[in-house]
């Protein structure tokens, strides 16, 4: 082979490769899947739940699910944000163990295993397959609203939707049968995950700064009592 064929052989594998990295995408960006010292541990969850505002719920009639934005977004300032990943992508990333992750794209979740929280079963999750594992917002879009979001920006809106910190991935069936409802009316079947469930619930409070309802906050405070002394 001459020089010039060395020279037309060399460009055509540099532009192969550089093609193919071009195409690759790039890992997600070393961001933190959990906000520091979050969750609060039961003495600290306890402090704050006596420093939220005590009210009744507002505005309920006006609460649309679209005003925390109609899809999972990575740009905002929340926990997890612009990391170059799915938000849902990022919860099962930090919920699932027996993680496998994709070759090309490791923001994908290809298979894994939820020990979930609210109930204690084992649910296998594979890409691309019907799933019995949903992201919850532990204190749901439309108790926050109540609880003051109606008065938000909808980029704080947005970011609270997104924030790893407000959401779980849990099973499928007790997510749907908790909604909306709040601490006084909903609490984990699995009474093992009462104190972690108060402690997530009460964090998201003082974070937002949210406002509960007397019911809400005695509830809160039965559900912190159940936390190891």
């Amino acid at each position: 082979m001459g020089p010039r064929a060395l020279v037309v052989v060399a460009a055509a594998a540099l532009l192969v490769g550089g093609c193919h990295h071009q195409d690759a995408t790039p890992p997600p960006a070393r961001i933190p899947l959990i906000g520091q010292g979050f969750p609060p541990d039961a003495a600290t969850a306890r402090t704050e739940l006596k420093g939220l505002k005590v009210e009744w719920g507002r505005n309920w009639e006006s609460y649309e699910r679209e005003a925390f934005g109609r899809y999972w977004s990575d740009d905002t300032d929340g926990v997890g944000g612009r990391n170059g990943c799915d938000t849902r992508d990022d919860v099962l990333r930090r919920d699932l163990s027996e993680l496998r992750q994709g070759d090309r794209n490791p923001c994908v979740v290809v298979s894994g295993v939820l020990q979930d929280p609210y109930t204690g079963r084992e649910l296998p999750y594979s890409y691309r397959r019907a799933s019995q594992i949903e992201t919850d917002h532990v204190v749901a879009l439309g108790a926050a609203w109540r609880a003051g979001a109606y008065a938000w920006t909808p980029a704080r809106r947005l970011e609270y939707a997104n924030d790893l910190d407000v959401l779980l991935a849990v099973d499928k069936r007790t997510n749907q049968d908790k909604g909306s409802r709040t601490a006084d009316k909903w609490r984990p079947p699995r009474r093992a995950y009462w104190c972690e469930y108060a402690r997530r619930y009460t964090g998201i409070k003082a974070k937002y700064g949210l406002s509960v309802t007397p019911p809400e906050k005695t509830a809160l405070e039965e559900l912190l009592g159940t936390c190891p002394q």
